[in-house]
């Protein structure tokens, strides 16, 4: 069998005892040597000799009483504030580092029951790096002191494959975290993904600002508020969710707004204002479409960000306000610094996390999970289930990822198609008639009420949403030379120019009519007289 090892520090307070009386009191290097069923060949005792000398002397003399068999070797250890972390550190590092290991003879302990709060912490992160070779082994003392029973003990050993379930605890946790950020959407877009991971790994860790940049309806109001959640359910943030969208602040009304005003400081001014600063105090302002403010309130935020204090409007005496910001923006604030309508150093302020939340039809791939967010909330808050039934659902999502689909709006656009779909839908089933209707709506919606069908659509009605991208394109380009051409011969000989002068290309009209077969299609239905 190995030899078993304890290291340990000698307890000034728990160890000590000089007088006959020691003996009716529990001391927990001493009762190392008094388990039956823990038989230690050797202690290694970490002392400062010149202070505690005498009390060591007198631990391992009856440590020898109570367990002849057990060696007990003292190594002096000074420290000269055992509460200073990076004394102890290193103290307790130096000595495992010079110490002779011999792990395939010995089995290793190290006793955290004695010595400070800090000493038990810095024993903990080497036996959990490894560079302690070894368990460790707390002791207990017994429910009646009388110096004859040894107490209890425990062995730890930070083997982290046994702690599967706490590592996986917190694994689900932060899973959680950014399944909140995206609302419970179980996108499926890599980029957006690996974006809301360091968005949530941001807010955990940090107060700075936050800037959310992006199309209208991409979603910037949603995460600023997911991310106060978030923060809120930490304890980060005790304060409101405060929004504002500066779109709609003009003239004195938008520092009245954000910075609020005293009584009398301009007409109207019939009480006090907190302002919307003050009211997001310890907790999260969100400003949308912070490129639509005055220079001079521009000026005023910067100096609440840097300083967290500022004048109300009208007022010789500045309140106070600490707020995390986020802001968003669908401009390009760097053409704006250009342009002499954006601050360079707010925007260096807002610069330091910048975000780009894609569009919809940038994230072809979660449009389906979309949709199914956006029909369970209707029916949760309408408490009626609305489904589609399988052909309407495949049509919809194949117009939803086509081409044609620009998601002006985007996540609006597609909330507001849902809502349509669902109230209109009899007895909850979502149909394919009312699935071409709504197709219609967004069609006009979206390329104008008076715009004809492309030719395309002209041509192959439904099919063409079936077709990828490049056959769109190509497709739309022979169609069109086609309704030029007086003859599916002059059409072949005009598609195919270059190969013709090349002496590679024999009969154009036979080559046009093949590709035109391909797409169910003839002369005569390309002309649209068929």
């Amino acid at each position: 069998m190995k030899r078993q090892v304890v290291v340990g520090m000698l307890g000034t307070q728990l160890d000590a005892g000089l007088g006959p009386g020691r003996w009716e009191k529990w001391r927990p290097t001493v009762s190392l040597g008094m388990h039956e069923d823990l038989l230690l060949d050797r202690i290694e005792l970490l002392v400062d000799e010149r202070r505690y000398g005498k009390l060591a002397a007198v631990v391992a003399q009856d440590l020898g009483q109570v367990s002849p068999e057990t060696q007990v070797r003292r190594h002096d250890t000074y420290l000269a504030d055992p509460w200073d972390f990076e004394a102890v550190y290193g103290a307790l590092h130096d000595f495992v580092r010079n110490y002779d290991f011999q792990p395939e003879e010995e089995d290793y302990y190290v006793h955290i029951t004695t010595g400070t709060h800090v000493s038990q912490i810095c024993w903990f992160l080497l036996t959990e790096s490894r560079l302690f070779p070894g368990r460790l082994l707390q002791t207990a003392p017994p429910r009646k002191q009388n110096g004859e029973a040894p107490g209890s003990y425990a062995v730890i050993d930070l083997d982290l494959s046994r702690y599967d379930r706490i590592a996986q605890r917190f694994a689900e946790e932060r899973l959680h975290d950014r399944d909140l950020l995206k609302s419970g959407i179980a996108t499926r877009n890599p980029a957006f993904n690996r974006m809301i991971e360091q968005i949530e790994t941001v807010a955990t860790r940090s107060k700075s600002p936050m800037l959310l940049m992006g199309p209208t309806g991409a979603g910037k109001s949603q995460l600023a508020r997911r991310v106060f959640e978030l923060k809120k359910q930490k304890h980060q943030l005790p304060g409101r969710f405060v929004e504002v969208n500066c779109a709609t602040l003009r003239g004195d009304g938008a520092m009245s707004t954000l910075f609020g005003h005293i009584k009398g400081a301009y007409t109207g001014a019939s009480t006090d204002r907190a302002g919307l600063l003050r009211s997001a105090h310890q907790g999260l302002l969100f400003l949308d479409e912070i490129g639509e403010l005055g220079l001079d309130e521009q000026a005023m935020l910067l100096r609440a960000l840097e300083e967290k204090r500022f004048l109300p409007v009208g007022g010789d005496k500045e309140v106070e306000s600490d707020f995390q910001l986020i802001a968003g923006t669908n401009r390009d604030l760097q053409q704006a610094v250009l342009e002499g309508r954006f601050r360079d150093d707010l925007l260096a302020r807002l610069n330091l996390w910048t975000y780009r939340l894609p569009g919809l039809a940038e994230r072809a791939e979660d449009i389906e999970p979309n949709l199914d967010f956006e029909l369970e909330r209707h029916s949760r808050e309408n408490r009626q289930r609305v489904t589609f039934n399988r052909e309407a659902r495949e049509r919809y999502l194949t117009f939803s990822r086509s081409a044609e689909a620009t998601w002006g709006g985007n996540f609006r656009d597609l909330g507001a198609s849902v809502m349509r779909l669902a109230t209109l839908a009899e007895g909850g089933r979502i149909r394919s008639d009312l699935v071409e209707e709504e197709i219609g709506r967004l069609r006009r919606q979206w390329h104008g009420a008076g715009l004809r069908p492309s030719l395309l659509d002209e041509v192959l009605g439904e099919r063409a949403a079936e077709l990828d991208r490049f056959d769109r394109v190509q497709l739309e380009d022979v169609l069109r030379a086609c309704r030029q051409a007086k003859s599916l011969s002059q059409a072949g000989r005009e598609l195919f120019a270059v190969s013709r002068a090349a002496r590679t290309s024999t009969n154009d009209a036979d080559r046009l009519r093949k590709y035109l077969a391909r797409f169910g299609l003839d002369w005569e239905q390309v002309r649209g007289r068929g």
